[in-house]
């Protein structure tokens, strides 16, 4: 892996350890049995804060991918992550979230047409194994509806993965713009939904109040920013291997803040999960992994001088050069692809 790539694959990982820390957030700082409103708040603030900074709204189809990927990144995933963080032991969370670099792989060959190769699904299957070793405990208590939630919060986050590769983001938007969309897409569809399930929201003591904070600002607003940008740069494929650092983060958080202690079983899983995440970086062979298809580049003529010319961007690329556009507005709006 060359010296930039592994730069890109480095900040990327913050996510996903970021991530790690979610559980014992949730346990020890936010209220409980919640789930829409620990959602809500995770998402609303720190959509709104990423819009500020970035002054974009997205325009044409891309108010419907917005929607698309807000569901699938935040809106259904947030809240069933936090029914399983309820319902289940950090192991088997940590586990069935550890299956993701191979849904990854399956969505890709649908619609990325990118048929992964045998390296990629070894160390799929090693970083699953890696994982279970490490946190997964004999006699761990199963719930039927806290599994069900994990496995489909971990699938709708794989497709949002896949088809964010494959749509990238239009001309004249950045990384701040992409995740403000997606977060405030999801919170359209949260915020009345814990409104009508759950009532109106308890009285936050300060330790919510920290914990939200946490939770929006680093967790959320920048995690989701370095993560995006992690998968336009990487690849769906070797980006979902970063997720393996997750459960390698929960653990330490563990043995530091609860004075656990690793068995020899949970180093083995620990070098295991971290060798899979190690093995999924590295660049397919050329021809094994093409990106995904351009998408049709607009076709008229270029318009006059007081005109803004029309966005001719390739799916899952980032423009080269994007058209200047006069700011005149308050909030300015991408180009349409």
């Amino acid at each position: 892996m060359d010296r930039k790539r592994a730069g890109i694959a480095a900040t990327a990982a913050l996510a996903p350890a970021a991530w790690g820390t979610t559980y014992l957030v949730t346990t020890q700082l936010l209220p409980e049995g919640r789930p829409l409103l620990l959602a809500a708040l995770r998402a609303l603030p720190a959509g709104l804060l990423l819009l500020m900074i970035g002054r974009t709204l997205p325009k044409g189809r891309w108010w419907g991918r917005a929607a698309v990927l807000g569901m699938l990144n935040i809106g259904l995933f947030f809240p069933l992550t936090f029914v399983g963080a309820y319902r289940l032991p950090g192991g088997v969370a940590a586990t069935i979230g550890a299956i993701q670099p191979l849904l990854v792989a399956g969505f890709s060959i649908g619609v990325l047409r990118v048929r992964p190769g045998r390296r990629a699904l070894l160390a799929g299957l090693a970083g699953v194994g890696g994982v279970a070793l490490l946190v997964l405990k004999s006699g761990a208590k199963l719930d039927g509806v806290g599994i069900a939630a994990m496995v489909t919060a971990i699938g709708l986050m794989a497709m949002g993965t896949v088809l964010t590769r494959r749509w990238g983001r239009p001309e004249g938007a950045t990384m701040v713009d992409l995740t403000a969309w997606q977060l405030l897409a999801g919170s359209v569809f949260l915020v009345p939904l814990a409104a009508v399930v759950e009532g109106a929201p308890p009285a936050l003591s300060a330790s919510n109040l920290a914990g939200f904070a946490y939770l929006g600002l680093f967790s959320t607003a920048l995690g989701y920013v370095l993560w995006f940008r992690g998968i336009e740069r990487l690849g769906a494929g070797p980006a979902s291997f970063l997720g393996l650092i997750n459960p390698v983060v929960a653990t330490v958080g563990g043995l530091v803040v609860l004075g656990q202690t690793l068995t020899p079983w949970q180093v083995l899983g620990l070098v295991l999960a971290l060798g899979a995440m190690l093995i999924g970086q590295a660049p397919a062979r050329r021809g094994a992994t093409a990106g995904p298809a351009p998408a049709p580049r607009a076709a008229a003529a270029e318009a006059p001088a007081a005109q803004a010319p029309a966005a001719q961007v390739s799916a899952g690329q980032v423009p080269t050069a994007p058209a200047p556009t006069a700011r005149t507005e308050p909030l300015r709006t991408a180009a349409a692809r």
